[in-house]
């Protein structure tokens, strides 16, 4: 999950009423008014029409004969991390690929969204003291960065630079050092489990829905920007100095994970270092707190300390492109095999661990999900596609570029002020613009909080489907799924379809040590999955997408967003105070 895949925030609101359930009362509530028009804007029947038979089929073939594990094990373990543009990420896409043809699927193929920059894999990196003391640290390389071309010994030397004004006392100070750049953060005792399932305390929590109307990212956002043109000037000093090496220090987690020698690789030195001409110029490794730590009091009790380090990377073009792994189970009903509910999650990670949390679990998830469907020999009345995603950690371009090729995509701002900002970060330049086939999707279900059970699903704002899950989630309350919240999440691909107005959800799942100490981090491994939690994540996401398929409407949707209006809904309201003297805005600036 990309970060702001690092910033998921639950908003939700739980529905706990239950509608009645039988195969045999089928509700239909269509009248004449409804015709010509999309079924998801047809009137919803009350009673949604559930084969029991096939969920039990489902749960027994998910549960009791799992694959997940197999297939979890043959991406972790046979092909390893698997960072967008690598060579590791063009074997995964054609490993899935091959795998989806194998089990039955109809049209595995590839799509490429596009160019995406620098090839990179991490080759080797090591780092010792060599004096006052010797000392083998624990460190990786930042993704991108550049070879040392063999090993190098230096001074170290710790700068402390929180503004632009900083650099300046650096000059003259730098050259031939290896340089420690960012502060010491405290190491706190583990005083709560790294480890964590939700209860019904904590899911209520989850459930309560925040009236605040604050952007939670604004504070972030500011900050993002801040830094950015920090590094900019902490770049230009490096480069005119001529530093050897910048050591950077881990990150800290939730509940103080970040500690006992886990690193979170997924930080670097500037902006769009993927990319050529954002690429850094110099060797950065990302160490972790306690080894960090040393060093930094050694040189802060004025004891010079010297550091040798060997960071061998590989580049492999400038210009690569990305791609997403696609397959069907192809519709078998006349009037409706046209229309699509799809599945998936990113096939990329980071590079420092094989992705196995984030986002190995989704993806091997969806992949059984698509083996359980087919070894059920199902005959969905809709096409049920799977998307495995690549690029979603440097932006969702992967599930964004999908979407815009065949269903739409919101314009971007060109105005020069907005030019200036990372696109992400850019306002809506105009009306979303919708192809055909957005009329065609039913909805896409995603997996990307790591390996834990499913609890529930986030409805994404769309409050039209909360009768309709609750009715899903009624056989499935015996394993935990018991959630249906209104308000949605962020950070991962299911946003990509939510933007153009596709109802697009993301579940609701076990925490564990996703948050705490896998996600992003060296330690984002095979052991780190919890196999009888994939299996069931499987089983519930295949119950989903059968649902989907085979009801007889699509599934409702929210109102076409319009983001290019949100600024204007926002602002205050003209000529409401009594008395107030209007004042002309040129004045005021």
């Amino acid at each position: 999950m990309q970060r702001l895949s690092l910033f998921r925030i639950p908003l939700i609101f739980l529905v706990v009423f239950a509608l009645p359930l039988s195969a045999a009362d089928k509700n239909k509530t269509s009248t004449a008014s409804d015709a010509g028009k999309p079924s998801y804007e047809a009137q919803q029947p009350a009673t949604e029409t559930l084969d029991y038979t096939m969920y039990q089929r489902i749960r027994q073939e998910g549960l009791g004969h799992s694959h997940v594990m197999e297939y979890a094990s043959a991406l972790m373990d046979g092909i390893g991390p698997r960072l967008t543009g690598s060579p590791n990420v063009k074997h995964a896409n054609e490993w899935t690929r091959d795998q989806f043809a194998a089990m039955g699927c109809s049209n595995a193929h590839l799509e490429d969204w596009g160019e995406f920059g620098m090839g990179w894999q991490q080759l080797n990196t090591w780092v010792r003291m060599a004096s006052p003391d010797t000392a083998v640290f624990i460190a990786q390389a930042a993704p991108w960065s550049p070879s040392t071309k063999g090993a190098v010994t230096g001074q170290a030397v710790w700068i402390d630079v929180k503004k632009a004004e900083d650099v300046d006392k650096y000059k003259g100070k730098l050259s031939g050092k290896i340089v420690l750049y960012g502060d010491m953060h405290e190491v706190k005792p583990l005083e709560k489990p790294l480890f964590d399932r939700e209860d019904e305390k904590s899911l209520a929590k989850i459930v309560e829905h925040p009236l605040s109307d604050e952007d939670p990212y604004a504070s972030y956002k500011q900050e993002y920007l801040k830094r950015r043109e920090l590094s900019k000037k902490v770049i230009e000093l490096l480069l005119s100095e001529h530093a050897l090496a910048v050591i950077l220090p881990s990150r800290d987690s939730r509940e103080n994970g970040g500690s006992g020698g886990t690193i979170f690789v997924d930080r670097g030195l500037g902006s769009d270092i993927y990319k050529r001409e954002g690429a850094m110029q110099f060797p950065v490794v990302v160490m972790a707190i306690e080894s960090y730590g040393r060093v930094y009091r050694l040189l802060k009790a004025n004891v010079p300390v010297s550091i040798e380090l060997n960071v061998d990377t590989k580049f492999t073009g400038d210009h690569e492109h990305g791609f997403d792994t696609i397959a069907e189970i192809p519709g078998t009903d006349p009037k409706l095999k046209d229309e699509v509910v799809m599945v998936g999650g990113h096939l990329d990670s980071w590079a420092s661990a094989t992705g196995a949390t984030d986002n190995g679990a989704g993806t091997v998830v969806a992949m059984e999900v698509m083996r359980i469907l087919n070894a059920l020999q199902i005959k969905p009345r809709r096409t049920i596609r799977v998307g495995l995603w690549t690029g979603e950690e440097q932006g969702l371009f992967g599930s964004a570029g999908y979407v815009k090729e065949h269903f739409g995509f919101v314009p971007v701002s060109t105005a020069p002020d907005q030019l200036k900002l990372p696109e992400w970060m850019r306002k809506a330049g105009g009306p979303v613009q919708l192809k055909p086939d957005q009329q065609k999707i039913s909805g896409y279900f995603n997996v990307d909080n790591g390996s834990g059970k499913i609890r529930g699903v986030y409805l994404q704002e769309n409050i039209a489907e909360a009768p309709i899950f609750t009715q899903w989630i009624e056989p499935l309350k015996d394993l935990g799924v018991t959630a249906i919240t209104v308000r949605g999440t962020e950070g991962t691909d299911h946003e990509s379809f939510d933007a153009v107005g596709i109802p697009g959800f993301q579940f609701i799942q076990d925490k564990l040590d996703y948050g705490s100490r896998t996600h992003h981090s060296n330690q984002d491994t095979y052991e780190h999955l919890q196999p009888n939690d994939l299996a069931q994540a499987a089983t519930v996401e295949a119950i989903f997408v059968y649902n989907t398929a085979m009801r007889d409407q699509m599934l409702p949707r929210k109102p076409l967003p319009h983001p290019e209006l949100d600024e204007q809904r926002s602002a205050p309201l003209k000529k409401v105070m009594p008395g107030a003297v209007e004042v002309d805005e040129k004045d005021n600036k």
